[in-house]
């Protein structure tokens, strides 16, 4: 799978220039779908459910849905 198809698969995207790498969403995502990358925090296309809860927990408001 290449990267542009992961990125239509996935329902939220982290905006690496706006993460603080605080963890907030990563403990708040039920399905566990957010681990660490190197810069910020990553969301796993496979394991997320698309809840939101993540965005909504997010300090810095830098988790957003794709445009529909």
């Amino acid at each position: 799978m290449t990267i542009e198809a992961v990125e239509e698969v996935m329902a939220h995207k982290i905006t690496c220039e706006e993460c603080i790498v605080c963890g907030a969403c990563s403990t708040e995502c039920p399905g566990e779908a957010i681990i660490e990358g190197k810069d910020c925090y990553v969301i796993d296309p496979k394991k997320c459910n698309d809840c939101g809860a993540c965005a909504d927990i997010c300090p810095q408001e830098c988790i957003v849905a794709p445009e529909e």
